[in-house]
Formats: C-alpha cells, structure tokens, sequence
C-alpha cells in the first residue's frame, strides 16, 4: 500500500534548474541527491549533490520530469518539503519550504528542523 505522505515535491522552476544541472553534468548522472546535515548557528543545513543512482534506504522521488533521491538519514526532517529554485539581482539558490523547520540563522546558512514522529506517519499511512 503506498503511502499518502509525499517526502518531496519541487516547482517548475527547481525542476527546469534541476535539469539544467543534469543536461551541464560532466558525466551521465540519474538526478540529484538531498539531505540535511549538522552545523551551522541554527543547527542543520541543507545538502545537494549529483547522484549516479539510488543507494540502498534512500526514497526515489520522481516529480516533474526529475529524479531527486532523499537520504535516509533526512527522511523525517524533509517529510512535506517543497523545493524550490529562486533568483533575484544578488543570488540564484534552491530553497526548501519545509513544513518541519522552525527556524532559521539570520544568514539564512543555517535552519533548525524538528523531526516528524514516525509513529505519526504510519498512523496516517
């Protein structure tokens, strides 16, 4: 039975990004990798790279055309985030709208994220 949770979505503009990142890649790679990681004033921080394919715990998320591959270790902190790709006149960054974090370093480097409770999610599955 599949889950109604979704661990991630992305927007057109993450997604078209994304691709871009793919199309520009040296070698072949099947998507992108996500995860959070410890560190920085806030406590956790997002990280992105290439992925040439899925390692074994890992969610397989297919949105839009991409293959984003979320590690496991992030799984609860990323359940219900929507990445997003922006661009104003000093940055162009991806952002993460997540539903789990409850604040934010004021460089923006930086979040603090609270898990889901996993008895939470398989109640609701």
């Amino acid at each position: 039975m599949a889950s109604k949770f979704k661990v991630l979505s992305l927007t057109d503009a993450a997604a078209d990004r994304i691709k871009a990142i793919i199309a520009d890649a040296d070698q072949p790679i099947a998507g992108v990798r996500v995860g959070v990681k410890n560190g920085g004033c806030a406590g956790m921080s997002y990280t992105m790279e290439y992925a040439d394919g899925q390692k074994p715990g890992e969610d397989k998320v297919e949105d839009r055309g991409v293959t984003v591959f979320v590690d496991p270790k992030a799984l609860l902190f990323l359940l219900g985030t929507q990445m997003d790709f922006q661009t104003n006149k000093l940055s162009s960054q991806f952002v993460f709208n997540n539903p789990n974090q409850t604040s934010a370093c004021g460089c923006g480097e930086s979040v603090a994220i609270t898990p889901v409770n996993p008895e939470a999610v398989h109640a609701g599955a």
